[in-house]
């Protein structure tokens, strides 16, 4: 595809027809949850019977559709465990890898110097040979001096842990960009192939790039398994490769309300590793160096970057890109404010910013609109999984939870003295029971993945990781709906949304 199309933002990068039919699918999220929800609600009024009968056969399917993902969900959570007992360096013995390198990212902005410090020990202990590591701390200029003071500390410490540890600053307002983990990450891998690969003559297929947010800690055979299935990938260098996100790292620390969007999050990730032809790269992936070339690193000037590397690969590669699951875990840390009410605010913001992604929605039906080469089939396939995903996350449980009660306010007399409008809430009651027992299956999935409890910590503590779900209807519209509302909202009023750093909190006594 043209790469003057790959690395386009919004509607005012065009001028002509390009620039309506641009903006015109920047409005189409936001119209069809806006459209769903007013719709329900004015039939409510004019055809509330209608409306009552499509709520209950709705409330069916999302019953059957909340078990056919829990199957997803437990299938892969015995994949993770088998998977983590897995040796796969020994996996590893009858292929060719004494050539492969490991480069780690790490765009940095003003996380404490503990945080950053726990990830790189968690490299350091990570198996594989150190001789082929190369270990990217990327700073920002803007975050001042405090962060370099750091990073020259933790230089100092890690020198000798892995074969090239290098600090790279991505300078302030660069014309073209916006301040984010793309236009950091694209600089940090532009300087570390010209100060590194280059003068090594490393080649550049040998070298698999792990993006990660500067709190990711690995497991201890993360690059083993990653370099096991980059290795018997079919197509290797056409692949991103997405590791399971678990927020473990300061999970004592975090209060009902993040542990349960933090853990429905890893959940949904899961379930979509059962369904990679869905999936799409998230937070902390890998991918080959050499692809990352080919399509000219990082989008510099978009938020969501993480998931825009894999669209632009798609479309670079004309269809032929794909996302492989490992299946294998990464932590992270649970987003902790000062206190309750400003922990609320940051996961607000933090999930705004994930339902930011909604603007790679005008970004691929556009380009798709523009590439002739890739199939009909594989284009109606992403832009209706993308379009139904967001959709789903900004309606469903504000259909089922609010809005699918409008019948019984506003169908006025006649229908409340109906038997439909005396079966509505029994009915509904007994499938969102059904639907809310099946999330059982959430409390020992949780369980086994929680960190063992803090010395001091009481068994409180323990008895909470199991009654938090019982607000999962809670914090699905507050997290959920909510931000996803404003982010489509602001996506079809052209109220487009900055990059945001989430704050990294620990207690230091944990």
């Amino acid at each position: 595809m043209r790469q003057e199309f790959l690395h386009i933002v919004s509607h005012s990068d065009f001028t002509g027809r390009d620039r309506i039919v641009y903006r015109f699918f920047e409005m189409v999220p936001g119209l069809l949850a806006w459209g769903t929800i007013a719709g329900v609600i004015l039939l409510s009024w004019l055809w509330p019977l209608g409306v009552a009968i499509f709520i209950i056969l709705f409330s069916i399917y999302w019953v059957i559709r909340t078990f056919y993902l829990l199957v997803h969900l437990r299938v892969n959570w015995g994949r993770i465990r088998r998977f983590q007992k897995t040796d796969w360096e020994k996996r590893m013995r009858n292929l060719k890898w004494d050539g492969l390198w490991q480069l780690v990212l790490l765009p940095a902005y003003h996380e404490p110097y503990d945080v950053i410090r726990e990830t790189l020990e968690h490299l350091k202990e990570a198996r594989w040979p150190r001789q082929r590591f190369i270990v990217v701390l990327a700073l920002e200029e803007r975050a001042g001096a405090e962060i370099e003071k750091q990073a020259e500390r933790l230089r100092e410490e890690f020198k000798d842990s892995f074969r090239f540890f290098e600090v790279t600053k991505h300078p302030a307002n660069l014309s073209g960009e916006i301040p984010g983990k793309g236009s950091n990450s694209s600089w940090a891998l532009a300087q570390v192939r010209r100060d590194i690969i280059d003068k090594e003559a490393i080649p550049y297929e040998d070298i698999l790039v792990s993006a990660f947010d500067v709190d990711t800690q690995v497991f201890p055979d993360y690059f083993y398994c990653l370099a096991y299935h980059f290795l018997t990938a079919e197509k290797p260098h056409r692949s991103s490769y997405q590791p399971v996100p678990l927020y473990n790292n300061n999970m004592w620390d975090a209060s009902f309300l993040s542990r349960v969007v933090a853990s429905s999050n890893t959940f949904w990730q899961m379930m979509e590793q059962e369904r990679p032809e869905r999936l799409v790269t998230f937070s902390s992936h890998s991918m080959s160096f050499k692809m990352l070339v080919e399509v000219g690193y990082w989008q510099k000037n978009i938020v969501s970057e993480d998931s825009r590397i894999f669209w632009n690969s798609l479309l670079h590669y004309d269809g032929d890109y794909r996302v492989v699951p490992l299946s294998y875990p990464v932590s992270m840390d649970v987003n902790v404010g000062a206190g309750f009410w400003q922990t609320a605010k940051q996961v607000y913001r933090q999930q705004r910013r994930w339902m930011w992604g909604v603007e790679n929605i005008p970004y691929i039906m556009f380009c798709f609109w523009k590439n002739k080469k890739i199939p009909g089939r594989q284009k109606a396939h992403y832009i209706f999984a993308q379009l139904e995903g967001f959709w789903s996350l900004a309606t469903n449980p504000l259909l089922l939870f609010a809005v699918g009660w409008m019948p019984l306010l506003l169908g006025g007399q006649e229908f409340n003295n109906t038997l439909l409008s005396y079966n509505l809430p029994r009915t509904l009651q007994i499938l969102m029971t059904l639907a809310l027992g099946g999330l059982l299956v959430l409390v020992p999935i949780s369980w086994s993945f929680l960190p063992k409890r803090p010395a001091g910590r009481s068994m409180f503590g323990s008895l909470l990781m199991i009654l938090q779900w019982a607000f999962i209807p809670i914090t699905i519209i507050l997290f959920g709906s909510i931000p996803g509302i404003e982010a489509q909202t602001r996506l079809m009023l052209n109220k487009p949304l900055g990059f945001w750093v989430t704050p990294k909190h620990r207690n230091p006594g944990s």
